[in-house]
């Protein structure tokens, strides 16, 4: 499956200043799937995955110098040609190595081998390791597909989705049956979600009872990470956190709180922070901060004791639901609130667009979903399941004392301007939001 990470794979290997470099993402986005495609550019390659190969890590005890630990490799792995200037070295789950990740620096120093490094928990075991690498590696952050690559994967044409990007950068409609048809797939997708066993399972079957079960055994490979991992304190609260981010979001006030986690037993910010953190340290939520102002600089204005949290792929916070709300979400039904599924997905496209999430509350009566930089203006955007034209809110926040210039809802709509001149797109826009400049 075609992934856009490749061609920043493809930067990272050409660039002058290049150094070892550090894939971090949530367990099962395909970090090392695209990194053994990405080895086919190297004349020579050695994998590693401390995970699966724990013997692997005596190769890294002692002498961390380069030309000790390839002296090691080349007895280990004979059938591998460390050739410098042409090998790709991929230390796999470096996180079960301390001694690996800092070995990164002498690699880097070196200079003579491209060394790429990927963690799904490196989030959390970095603090654990004493000399860690600053200043020595890149590092990339891999999420699970977003939509466009989705859309690859079924085939859809660049020539489709480039006239899509036009007319969403254009503000102006798209052809009604083309919106139809991608607002299909963008409720298919958030069924199917961006993990790419999910996603090749859908493409091949087009059977949703597969995809579930799918998710169902990452989610549980997930709680049994927090067993695993979690220090001891965390185990039981991480695994409450994260059970509980279905009901949280789907409250008409989706702030996270901390007394619905464990029943409002022991339920506060000092019992429960550094759980509801170890989750975000592996990759498995985002959060979305609570402004005082909605003003730059946006740094200045985060209340980061307030916030939202969202799961990182929409697909598998569905599938700890009902399956009867993913049927509702395919047939588009009315009769069932999909507002919070939206709103995740959103969250989701956002930060794979890299924008970063705040949204804005003031005295109960204004919410606004989300608050972002789009084209160096403070934009609000509104999510919406349904298409109720109104605004109220966006015309709020765009009026005194405010005065927003840019306000974005999006809906089941075409693409129009109203005469508040708030923007109205399909919530599909969100997963091209690069173009909304």
């Amino acid at each position: 499956m075609k992934r856009k990470i490749m061609t920043d794979l493809m930067e990272w290997k050409i660039s002058d200043d290049k150094k070892c470099l550090m894939i971090m993402g949530a367990r099962q986005v395909g970090k090392t799937f695209i990194v053994n495609e990405f080895s086919a550019t190297y004349k020579n390659y050695l994998s590693i995955n401390f995970e699966t190969e724990p013997a692997a890590k005596k190769y890294f005890d002692g002498d961390l110098t380069v030309e000790s630990i390839l002296m090691r490799l080349s007895l280990a792995y004979p059938n591998v040609d460390l050739e410098p200037g042409s090998t790709l070295i991929f230390l796999d789950e470096i996180q079960s190595c301390p001694n690996a990740v800092v070995s990164l620096k002498s690699f880097t120093i070196d200079g003579k081998y491209d060394v790429i490094a990927s963690g799904s928990l490196m989030g959390l075991n970095y603090k654990k390791i004493a000399s860690y690498p600053v200043g020595y590696v890149n590092i990339m952050t891999m999420r699970s597909m977003d939509f466009e690559e989705f859309l690859w994967a079924l085939g859809v044409k660049d020539d489709i989705l480039d006239h899509v990007r036009k007319c969403i950068g254009d503000k102006v409609p798209i052809d009604d049956s083309v919106v139809d048809i991608i607002d299909g797939y963008f409720r298919q997708f958030m069924v199917v979600g961006g993990m790419p066993e999910a996603v090749v399972s859908f493409v091949k079957t087009k059977n949703f009872s597969y995809v579930r079960k799918i998710h169902s055994e990452i989610n549980r490979m997930y709680l049994s990470d927090i067993a695993k991992y979690a220090p001891p304190s965390e185990k039981t609260k991480a695994a409450a956190c994260l059970r509980s981010i279905v009901s949280q979001i789907s409250k008409d006030n989706k702030r996270f709180n901390y007394s619905e986690v464990l029943g409002g037993k022991n339920s506060n910010a000092s019992t429960l922070g550094g759980s509801l953190a170890w989750l975000n340290d592996a990759g498995l939520t985002e959060y979305c901060y609570r402004l005082n102002e909605p003003m730059l600089p946006l740094e200045c204005n985060t209340d980061i004791e307030k916030f939202k949290v969202y799961y990182h792929d929409t697909g598998l916070l569905l599938s700890m639901m009902a399956k009867e709300i993913g049927v509702a979400v395919i047939t588009d039904d009315s009769s069932v609130n999909k507002g919070a599924l939206m709103e995740n997905a959103v969250a989701e496209a956002l930060i794979k667009n890299g924008v970063p999430l705040t949204y804005f509350t003031k005295a109960n009566r204004m919410e606004i979903d989300f608050i972002v930089i789009l084209g160096g203006t403070v934009t609000a955007l509104e999510v919406k399941s349904g298409n109720n034209r109104q605004a109220k809110s966006l015309h709020s926040i765009m009026s005194a004392p405010y005065r927003l210039k840019r306000g974005i809802k999006l809906e089941k709509t075409n693409i129009y301007i109203d005469d508040n001149g708030v923007e109205h797109y399909p919530v599909f826009a969100a997963a091209f939001i690069g173009c909304i400049s």
